[in-house]
């Protein structure tokens, strides 16, 4: 079962509305962030379902061209919350999978527990929408303090 993704009041949490930018990441995209989450009605547009789902779809559409159409994954199809697009080069995604939307691209890692970790991603992409790229940047390349990894579970999808 996928976990419950956080409402969008939990941006107004240290990681994105402290004084300063997380500590981990203190990059423009972080101050950005910081600031977009800051201005209540611009985050509330941003993650109103009337926005993030499109940007949802059109990830998901991104995910889908890229991994099955100009790479050609072997036979896509759905498996656990998620569609899988396995078969594909290593350079075509980070680490040992990446999800766009709805679409898990990996070369083969598809153990059940990763497959729900990515789920969690999925839901992600679904709550927020494209809002959740600059938000999962501004969260840090530490898996183990980036809260998305830590929603999503760090044991499942193998940072523990």
């Amino acid at each position: 079962m996928a976990r419950v993704v956080r409402p969008p009041d939990d941006l107004t949490g240290d990681d994105l509305t402290g004084d300063e930018p997380s500590s981990r990441d203190p990059s423009r995209l972080a101050r950005l962030c910081v600031a977009v989450a800051r201005v209540r009605w611009l985050r509330a547009l941003l993650l109103a379902p009337v926005v993030a789902l499109p940007g949802y779809a059109f990830a998901t559409a991104c995910g889908w061209i890229w991994g099955a159409a100009i790479l050609l994954a072997v036979e896509p199809r759905s498996r656990g919350g998620v569609v899988v697009c396995a078969g594909l080069p290593a350079w075509a995604f980070g680490r040992g999978g990446s999800t766009i939307g709805a679409i898990y691209l990996t070369r083969d890692n598809v153990d059940e527990r990763v497959l729900r970790h990515e789920a969690v991603h999925r839901a992600q992409w679904r709550h927020y929408g494209l809002a959740f790229i600059p938000l999962y940047l501004a969260a840090g390349q530490d898996a183990r303090t980036n809260r998305f990894e830590v929603e999503a579970g760090l044991a499942d999808g193998g940072y523990a």
